[in-house]
């Protein structure tokens, strides 16, 4: 049987196609892409049209490709972004970049309709300027709420894909879930929140759970694509929500979604909402079935990423294994980074931006690109624990065991690194996890597998998992405390 995942991500996309013989799941690289805001006015935009036509072109090639006929296809992306629709399912609006400044443009009018306590009472999602909450509020602010009053529907990035290949509107669960404007209590929409903002409960789509079927792709789809149709599953749609799917480890531990973001968590049964929660601005996300997440962002591997393109853009051809290696020969411990500052979440310079951080904070500055990205990667394990503690605060769970899932698990200095700066052996694997919990779900709904839990053994059948074991505990132990301590986390 052959399914289709197409995952996007903050900084690139891909059509992944999957084989399943009943005992064990192959992945195929059909397609892959680069995914980059692209700034107009100094305003932050995706290229919807690049993105959609991506996605097509990997079909059309899957299709040419695969051994048979291909059941399905899902889609997953990050969170929060969206466009609008009118009846006739035209785009009124771009797809605007949750990177995008204008929410901070307007944060104190937003918050002075509904304080970000009050937020995080109703909906356990953190508070964050790019909630989908915070985007449409900020439009309401610029006087941009003829948009809202006049367009049809809202659609999240991965339900817009869908709706442009099945013409069915619909908001699939997990990301609705992490919109800010979700109440776990009703399993909807909350009323107050709309209100408080203005938002048009007739904007939003009806909520589907995971494993639904919306819809077939349309006869003029297939026509266009030249092939016989397929049909569309609502997946996980959130990426990480995908990702934590595949993690393959079991009972009490930690899972760290590694990509563009680093997103740390544990699953419990059902949401935990409180003044803790609220503090360690600890989110609350939605998941299969009983799955529920408990996630703290660290700003992940954006900002090698942005490093990355900094080099390139100068002319030097660097691979992020060559940033790898040179920061394995750096000096240890020379440099530190909070990787959450604010200065670090735009596009823009990122080295002068760890400079100035590094200055500001009293430490030393990284004079070479091995010592910028050591300082980075130590900083980040560093974060990876402070974030694993407080999660472990909420839950009063122990999480002695540490999942890297995503492609940060294919670097092995940040694992090694995790693993010191935890103290807690670290399992890394499968790099693939958003598309194979993506592929898990379009199983269920072809009832090829009857649960998660035997979804979790294929991926342990057929991918290899690393594991690296903590080694110099005293000296990282002492290292952490002064992290800690030089940024005055609690």
């Amino acid at each position: 049987m052959n399914y289709l995942a197409f995952d996007l991500g903050g900084s690139s996309g891909k059509l992944n196609l999957c084989h399943f013989d009943g005992e064990r799941l192959f992945l195929e690289d059909i397609i892959r892409f680069g995914n980059e805001p692209i700034a107009v006015n100094k305003c932050l935009y995706w290229d919807f049209l690049n993105i959609y036509s991506q996605m097509n072109l990997g079909i059309r090639k899957a299709v040419s490709v695969a051994e048979g006929p291909i059941r399905s296809i899902g889609m997953d992306s990050f969170s929060n972004d969206f466009a609008f629709i009118d009846v006739r399912g035209e785009m009124l609006t771009p797809l605007r970049c949750y990177r995008d400044k204008r929410t901070e443009l307007h944060k104190a009018a937003i918050y002075a309709k509904m304080s970000p306590e009050r937020l995080y009472a109703l909906t356990g999602n953190q508070v964050a300027p790019f909630n989908t909450l915070m985007q449409l509020a900020a439009m309401r602010e610029a006087g941009q709420g003829f948009i809202l009053e006049n367009a049809y529907k809202l659609l999240l990035t991965p339900d817009l894909l869908a709706y442009f290949m099945t013409g069915e509107v619909s908001s699939e669960y997990t990301i609705a879930s992490v919109s800010q404007m979700f109440d776990f209590s009703t399993a909807d929409w909350n009323d107050e929140i709309l209100a408080a903002f203005g938002i048009p409960r007739s904007l939003l789509c009806g909520i589907v759970k995971p494993g639904t079927v919306v819809g077939r792709s349309r006869e003029n789809y297939n026509r266009e694509l030249g092939f016989p149709g397929l049909d569309v599953v609502s997946v996980c749609e959130h990426d990480t929500a995908s990702a934590f799917l595949a993690a393959v480890s079991v009972g009490d531990r930690a899972i760290i979604s590694s990509g563009t973001w680093s997103l740390v968590g544990t699953e419990v049964p059902t949401p935990i909402i409180d003044d803790y929660g609220y503090r360690h601005n600890i989110a609350n996300e939605g998941g299969l079935g009983n799955r529920h997440r408990l996630v703290r962002n660290v700003m992940g591997l954006w900002i090698v990423q942005e490093l990355g393109r900094l080099y390139k853009s100068r002319g030097q051809d660097i691979s992020f294994e060559d940033m790898e290696n040179a920061a394995e020969a750096s000096t240890p411990f020379a440099h530190r980074i909070d990787p959450d500052d604010p200065v670090f979440f735009s596009p823009g310079n990122m080295e002068d931006a760890i400079t100035g951080h590094c200055r500001e904070w009293g430490g030393a500055v990284p004079q070479t690109m091995g010592q910028t990205i050591r300082c980075v990667l130590e900083s980040l394990a560093f974060k990876y624990r402070w974030a694993i503690e407080k999660i472990e605060g909420l839950t009063g769970r122990s999480l002695p065991v540490v999942n890297i899932v995503g492609g940060g698990s294919r670097n092995k200095l940040l694992c090694r690194f995790t693993a010191n700066a935890c103290g807690r052996p670290v399992l890394a694997g499968p790099s693939d996890a958003t598309v194979l919990g993506n592929v898990l779900v379009q199983l269920l709904a072809d009832r090829r597998i009857s649960s998660i839990e035997d979804g979790k053994e294929l991926v342990r059948k057929s991918f290899p998992i690393q594991e690296y074991l903590p080694s110099e505990q005293s000296l990282w132990e002492g290292k952490y405390l002064d992290f800690k301590k030089h940024f005055n986390l609690d």
